[in-house]
């Protein structure tokens, strides 16, 4: 697979062939570059998919759209499971979906990482980018645009044209590009953190809840959510605050997180038996947001996705985002690019709509945990779908925006300010909608939401 890199001859090289790398390589291959993708791990198509995090992932609209450029979404949905809404189950017992969109035609879907990180390569390599395995990136010599990339106890010097980070969160390319530029860089780190359990497949080999659905317990200030399989598994997600009375700080093992759910997850504590098991062996992971004042140095490297600005997994977008900048990156690139205006374009697009995801993952993790089961909020959601219904293309919610459009996130950020003041407004003291003055709402929606703001 791997292949020896002739020095002479620059060529563009992305760093990390987790998912957007070689996503990237593939749509840049298709239009003339010539690509070497380099990632520290080994093939996965040999070893197996050797991931930190496993959070299952939520394909929604951006992604697809991305993979429908790179010919491989019917590739990747054979393998994925779709989810129509939240199924939230009540601390009292109850269970109820809420759809994510109108029906059907909006929604998203849970695939493993390792599943489609195998897809992405595959495409990469057919698209004709080469890809070297088990070669971590060691040092960058911005001057003579060298890089050197060690493994199996060698050190490839590399002569490139350009680098793009694609290697994640802790970037070993932002990292080196900090060394010679201050990024501004700065990380908030959530007080809360994560542990992965698993339900496995019932006696049957069905599943054992409903499929269709990304399940959530929401309770406060913590909460459990479940994502479903095409092993007919589902990968559960604890979320816990690092400090307080229920916290990692007093559940430190399986016995007393057997006891946090017998007590505050009742119903799913008999869909996962090795519970006590995977609390203790699978590792704590941390919640953190990746701010940077610039992606690029000049037109010699540049980052995206992960590399460039990470956010909580609590809209599902990280992903989405990061392949959106993908396409982006492609659209700008053009192999007799001035790259230094190519990466500068790239960044001026990008970085204000991933400053909106970011803040909406955020924003999202109060309503997963704490709002999908108030009354207040779900009186919002029925006038939020009225409203939709009434209005068709002019009062569009905020998560149809984010996950069944492709307009930037800041304009869905901004227009879904606008809607959710008009709900607050609009079902303030109220039990129900019965008696509502649609009139006046009608003419508050319209004038609200003005042409310039609609999709």
């Amino acid at each position: 697979m791997n292949k020896q890199h002739d020095e002479a001859e620059p060529r563009i090289a992305i760093v990390g062939a987790g998912l957007a790398g070689p996503l990237l390589a593939t749509l840049l291959a298709r239009r003339g570059w010539r690509v070497d993708l380099f990632e520290r791990r080994g093939d996965p198509r040999i070893h197996g998919y050797a991931g930190g995090r496993s959070i299952n992932l939520a394909l929604a609209e951006r992604g697809l759209h991305a993979l429908r450029m790179a010919e491989v979404d019917r590739d990747v949905l054979r393998q994925a499971v779709m989810m129509r809404g939240r199924m939230v189950h009540f601390s009292d017992g109850r269970v109820q979906l809420q759809r994510y969109g109108k029906d059907d035609s909006e929604v998203i879907w849970s695939i493993s990482r390792g599943d489609l990180n195998i897809v992405l390569l595959n495409a990469a390599e057919a698209a004709g980018a080469t890809v070297h395995f088990d070669r971590r990136l060691e040092r960058v010599e911005f001057d003579t645009r060298t890089a050197h990339f060690v493994g199996d106890g060698e050190d490839l010097a590399y002569r490139f044209r350009a680098l793009i980070g694609a290697d994640g969160a802790g970037s070993s390319l932002r990292a080196e590009m900090m060394r010679v530029d201050d990024l501004g860089e700065r990380i908030e780190v959530m007080p809360h953190s994560y542990k992965e359990l698993e339900i496995p497949p019932a006696g049957d080999g069905g599943f054992r809840m409903e499929p269709n659905a990304l399940h959530i317990w929401p309770r406060g200030e913590y909460m459990c959510i479940a994502l479903p399989n095409d092993e007919r598994t589902f990968t559960v997600t604890l979320f816990l605050p690092n400090q307080g009375a229920t916290s990692f700080a007093t559940i430190p093992d399986g016995p007393a997180a057997h006891a946090l759910y017998a007590r505050e997850f009742a119903d799913a504590l008999p869909l996962i038996p090795n519970l006590q098991h995977d609390f203790d062996a699978n590792p704590t992971g941390l919640l953190a947001t990746l701010y940077l004042d610039r992606w690029r140095l000049d037109g010699r490297a540049v980052l995206l996705g992960d590399a460039a600005h990470a956010m909580v997994p609590f809209h599902g977008q990280g992903m989405n985002c990061a392949f959106e900048d993908c396409v982006s990156l492609a659209a700008h690139l053009a192999p007799d690019s001035d790259l230094d205006a190519a990466f500068a374009a790239f960044e001026a697009e990008r970085k204000p709509n991933a400053a909106a995801i970011q803040q909406m993952a955020l924003e999202n993790y109060r309503e997963m945990s704490d709002r999908v089961d108030d009354a207040d909020f779900l009186l919002q959601r029925e006038l939020e779908r009225k409203l939709a219904e009434r209005h068709p293309g002019l009062f569009v919610p905020r998560y149809t925006l984010v996950s069944f459009r492709r307009v930037p996130y800041a304009v869905a950020f901004e227009r879904g300010k606008i809607q959710r003041a008009l709900l607050v407004e609009a079902t303030a003291g109220r039990s129900n909608l019965d008696g509502l003055d649609w009139d006046w709402l009608d003419r508050e929606a319209h004038a609200r939401l003005t042409p310039s703001t609609a999709e």
